[in-house]
């Protein structure tokens, strides 16, 4: 596969397309062909994004009638989705009529909330609207890259940031049998939580941007400087996304009790996952076992000490940590809430729905010192 793919970003001017068109302007095999906006069609993308202005030269936001007309005219093309979640699916389910009309190929990594669930019913749920386009679910599939070896759907939707943190850290404790109850992630029958099933406590802290580009009370910098703070506490919007995730990548139906909280930086997340063991197991010993679990996964790595937000900022990569003390086990995971929790995570599946390397375009180590 010579050819670089024409690659285009919905939702062109928030903080997460401005991340996927950062990593797609440095990727080898990927080639920024549009990028969309409604609102600001004919505008210059620099002018949103100034950091890259220099590289964007004199790229302008299309519409959405161009970006259709793009992809029923491109044989094969990559579509990364950063709209808005209620926005997203439909806008999705247009391109691909238009595409499937006149037989091109577009690949789509969706990386709002709108394709993460198997049922309109489950996303209405959440969500509190009806969803989009139901009939198009079936065919998307959610997971974290590393709990999923192979894609059977032609598009796939990337969990939320909060998500894939505490996913990373917790699905290793469920699927070998470390936290007490899990135990289909040793032979069993993955009974749910009401029936014995293990119950994962999680404290987790994102930075601002993890709340979008539009300012609110909670992002304003005078608010949010030199403070830390809770939110929804025990019903975030994303315990059901990571519960029906955590139960796919290791067969055992977990609860989590998660605490958000808002930390007084921009870009990060730093999450703590915490269980019963199983059995009396040491620190030692759940790091070996993190590390068998993640071999292979160029993205993870499995530290002796603490993990850092400074050491993954700006990159793919997520640090995990562990302690025991032979009755209960913590998990610390921290991923850069807008790369790995979103585009780079995203990349990196749409590297492997080409048949790509999974570190194209992703390699590049953390800025360190933010």
């Amino acid at each position: 596969m010579d050819a670089r793919i024409p690659t285009l970003v919905l939702g062109g001017t928030g903080y997460v397309a401005g991340e996927v068109i950062r990593l797609v302007l440095g990727h080898p095999n990927l080639q920024l062909a549009g990028v969309m906006s409604d609102s600001q069609p004919g505008e210059p993308v620099g002018r949103s994004f100034p950091h890259l202005a220099a590289v964007l030269g004199d790229t302008r936001f299309l519409s959405q009638a161009e970006i259709e007309q793009q992809v029923s005219t491109l044989p094969r093309s990559a579509v990364f989705s950063a709209a808005p979640h209620g926005v997203s699916a439909a806008l999705i389910d247009t391109l691909l009529r238009r595409a499937e009309a006149k037989g091109t190929k577009p690949r789509v990594v969706d990386i709002s909330a709108d394709y993460r669930y198997s049922t309109a019913e489950a996303y209405a749920a959440v969500y509190k609207h009806e969803h989009g386009a139901p009939a198009r679910l079936k065919d998307f599939t959610c997971a974290v890259p590393e709990h999923l070896k192979a894609v059977t759907t032609p598009h796939v939707a990337h969990p939320g940031c909060f998500a894939t943190a505490t996913l990373l850290a917790a699905v290793p404790l469920l699927a070998t049998g470390l936290a007490a109850g899990s135990d289909a992630g040793a032979g069993g029958s993955g009974a749910g939580s009401g029936a014995g099933g293990p119950t994962l406590f999680v404290s987790g802290v994102t930075g601002s941007t993890g709340s979008g580009r539009k300012p609110v009370e909670g992002t304003h910098h005078p608010t949010r400087h030199s403070d830390l703070y809770s939110y929804n506490a025990l019903v975030h919007r994303h315990i059901p996304e990571i519960r029906a995730c955590a139960r796919a990548a290791s067969g055992v139906d977990a609860d989590f009790a998660f605490v958000p909280h808002s930390g007084p930086f921009a870009r990060g997340i730093h999450v703590t996952v915490q269980a019963q063991l199983a059995a009396p197991t040491d620190t030692a010993t759940v790091l070996a076992r993190l590390r068998e679990f993640y071999a292979g996964a160029s993205f993870v790595r499995v530290l002796d000490a603490a993990p850092r937000v400074k050491d993954i900022v700006a990159s793919n990569y997520a640090h995990l940590s562990a302690a025991a003390n032979g009755r209960t086990v913590a998990v610390m995971c921290v991923v850069d809430n807008l790369n790995k929790g979103a585009a780079g995570g995203a990349v990196q599946w749409m590297n492997r729905l080409f048949g790509l390397p999974e570190t194209a375009g992703l390699a590049a180590p953390a800025a360190g010192w933010t």
